[in-house]
């Protein structure tokens, strides 16, 4: 489906929808920022794929287990994180291909339920790299500096980015500017991203906004590559997943066929 059709359906089912656009280019100094920041990731080396693996908490009402995971992401946007616990296997695919983003979810009863399409457009936000790498070259990024602040309790640059997409105005602009709009956090002595925060939404309701953070740590080089050995996802300000990677893979030639819904 064309993204112009699917913004226009969102805006016939949330009709109350309404923020005016102004125009804005990408603030240079945002764009240096996460240019830097992209830099300080990967160097030198040409990224095309990465596999991490380790265990993993997950943490969900009275649902708390332990168990194993595999985060596997390739430079395209397509990405799979795949949870093993005791109670079962959890899943969450993404693709990304010249048709646009497509996501599914499945619990521990191995059912596929598809991710509604205003939740696809934010990347995931777990694999640093590949987030900002898709900031870059979209033509349609809008980056803004925000200054320098403190969060969870360390120094760090903000930057605030969204999607403008071109052709339309008003009430029709407002939205995916606000479906697509990311945090940047980013660690001001190395450039290394801290966090990444945005909203997530209910699947009949893209209006009604879900915080979700994801922080980074444990940075450690691996084949030329500044890669966070140690993940944390917030949902609605509780720590939903602790991702804990002991080994990672780079550059195996993983395919956008590797990551089917």
């Amino acid at each position: 489906m064309k993204l112009f059709s699917v913004l226009s359906a969102l805006l016939l089912t949330f009709p109350s929808l309404s923020a005016s656009q102004q125009s804005a280019a990408p603030a240079p100094q945002a764009a240096t920022l996460l240019a830097q920041s992209a830099a300080a990731l990967t160097g030198r080396v040409a990224l095309t794929d990465v596999t991490l693996s380790g265990t993993v908490r997950r943490i969900a009402g009275s649902d708390d287990e332990s168990g194993t995971a595999v985060l596997t992401a390739i430079s395209s946007g397509s990405s799979k994180l795949a949870l093993t616990f005791p109670s079962g296997n959890r899943n969450e695919v993404r693709t990304n291909s010249s048709s646009g983003p497509a996501g599914s979810w499945s619990g521990h009863d191995g059912v596929a339920h598809p991710i509604s399409y205003h939740n696809l457009m934010t990347d995931s936000g777990l694999f640093p790299a590949f987030a900002l790498a898709g900031l870059l070259s979209s033509q349609n990024t809008v980056a803004t500096y925000i200054g320098q602040e403190t969060r969870n309790g360390a120094s760090v640059i903000h930057i605030s980015a969204y999607q403008q997409v071109s052709g339309i105005t008003g009430e029709a602009a407002a939205l995916p500017q606000r479906l697509s709009q990311i945090e940047i956090f980013l660690d001001p002595t190395t450039f290394l991203p801290a966090s990444i925060a945005f909203k997530t939404h209910p699947d009949s309701n893209a209006l009604l906004d879900i915080p979700i953070e994801v922080d980074f740590s444990d940075y450690r080089i691996v084949n030329g590559v500044q890669l966070p050995f140690h993940i944390q996802k917030s949902l609605n300000n509780s720590l939903l997943l602790d991702l804990q990677f002991q080994s990672v893979l780079v550059n195996t030639g993983l395919s956008a066929s590797s990551f089917s819904l």
